[in-house]
């Protein structure tokens, strides 16, 4: 089994205290993350698994396949900082 992490650039995303009528920023918004052998097959378990995407706007999704230790590689960054660590 492999992992996929579904995302769309569909939607419309604020920055934190913002006060704008329209959108900050653009950007891509995660889905989900789903298992499958195939990308098919991932997208399948992702929709039986969370049926309230149903509900939403979301159309045109896309993904890219996680390597298998994906959790392990995770490592925040700070822009404000422009490090890795909190000083």
């Amino acid at each position: 089994m492999n992992n996929y992490i579904f995302l769309t650039n569909e939607g419309y995303t604020y920055q934190p205290n913002s006060e704008s009528i329209e959108p900050d920023c653009e950007n891509s918004q995660l889905i989900g993350i789903a298992r499958g052998v195939t990308q098919e097959e991932a997208f399948c378990n992702l929709i039986k698994e969370k049926e309230y995407l149903r509900q939403f706007n979301f159309d045109e999704i896309y993904c890219y396949k996680l390597v298998k230790d994906y959790e392990e590689g995770k490592r925040y960054f700070y822009i404000k900082d422009n490090t890795t660590e909190r000083k």
